[in-house]
């Protein structure tokens, strides 16, 4: 079996595959649910239940197999969405709450995406696929020539057993990645949190920012978050958690820090009751509750004045204690 250090990138406990070749190494029965997985929602997990339970029934690792980029991104760049439900690690963490066991991301690019379907079901089945769970309109290989259709022939010809899965509605519509963009945008993160299954959250590494929010009495923690889907900027209550499991609540600010005369766009957190270092650790933010839109401040005392009611109004929405009197509310 391959070394559990190659999960360790990760931090979420799943065996990663980087490569096809890789999955005969790890000398077990494998039951692969096959699909890009944007946001992992209801729908995905219908996928990705169904093979967990054939590896619960059948015995073997349940595994989920995605690829990265997103093949749109190089396929048809044009149409790609500009921004996806989470990063790569993200997606594993998620994928491994679910009961899965192993993670391969495949590296997708013009290559790739050149691979005739029979092909890749040859290659894939080198190793000892037993069962491969899809979406029942997934499409891969060249030109999409790969279908269920084509699936089922392969599965009789080398054996592996095949379930397609019909997706699933909510409000009489599928659910599906862009729609759930869609409600994002909208800030409309009910909707979003129905179709994902889980309330919606982004993760990213901690950096480096330029250190104001400490002499305002609320230092930070600044997300890279890559090219995650945000909710509408602003301010918000939130939710943290660290890998090793500690969390904390918060107030965020979303945007592009006008007052400040900033230019990009950042997500900063303040968390109530933090003191220490964090830059480098991995957050998981999850967006509670909207309080207000980002406003440009007449000086920094005016800025200073409105976080801290940020920050009570963070508190309340969260259901937290306030700070005692002569306390600053951090």
């Amino acid at each position: 079996m391959l070394e559990k250090r190659a999960a360790g990138r990760y931090g979420c406990g799943v065996l990663i595959c980087n490569r096809l070749d890789e999955l005969a190494a790890l000398g077990e029965p494998l039951h692969l649910a096959l699909g890009v997985f944007d946001g992992v929602h209801v729908g995905h997990q219908a996928v990705i239940a169904r093979a967990v339970r054939a590896a619960a029934s059948g015995g073997g690792l349940a595994g989920v197999l995605t690829f990265e980029p997103h093949p749109i991104r190089v396929c048809a760049p044009e149409k790609a969405p500009t921004s996806l439900l989470e990063t790569l690690e993200h997606k594993a963490r998620i994928v491994s709450d679910l009961g899965v066991g192993l993670f391969v991301p495949l590296h997708f690019d013009a290559a790739f995406a050149a691979m005739a379907a029979t092909e890749f079901i040859t290659r894939l089945t080198a190793a000892p696929v037993r069962t491969i769970v899809v979406g029942e309109d997934w499409r891969f290989g060249h030109h999409r020539s790969g279908d269920v259709p084509l699936l089922r022939r392969e599965s009789a010809k080398r054996g592996f057993r095949l379930e397609a899965v019909p997706p699933v509605m909510l409000d009489g519509e599928r659910i599906s990645s862009s729609r759930i963009r869609q409600a994002l945008r909208d800030g409309n993160l009910a909707a979003a949190a129905r179709m994902l299954g889980r309330p919606y959250s982004v993760s990213g590494t901690v950096v480096h920012g330029n250190h104001l929010g400490r002499t305002l009495g609320f230092p930070t923690a600044n997300l890279a978050t890559g090219d995650s889907q945000l909710p509408p900027d602003g301010v918000w209550a939130v939710r943290v958690a660290e890998r090793d499991g500690r969390s904390w609540e918060g107030v965020a600010n979303l945007g592009v820090r006008p007052t400040l005369g900033g230019a990009t766009h950042q997500l900063e957190v303040h968390l109530f009751g933090f003191t220490g270092d964090l830059y480098g650790c991995h957050l998981n933010v999850w967006f509670e509750k909207y309080l207000r839109a980002e406003i440009t401040y007449p000086s920094l005392e005016a800025l200073q004045s409105q976080i801290e009611q940020d920050a009570q109004a963070a508190r309340e929405a969260l259901a937290l204690p306030h700070p005692a009197p002569g306390k600053t509310p951090a």
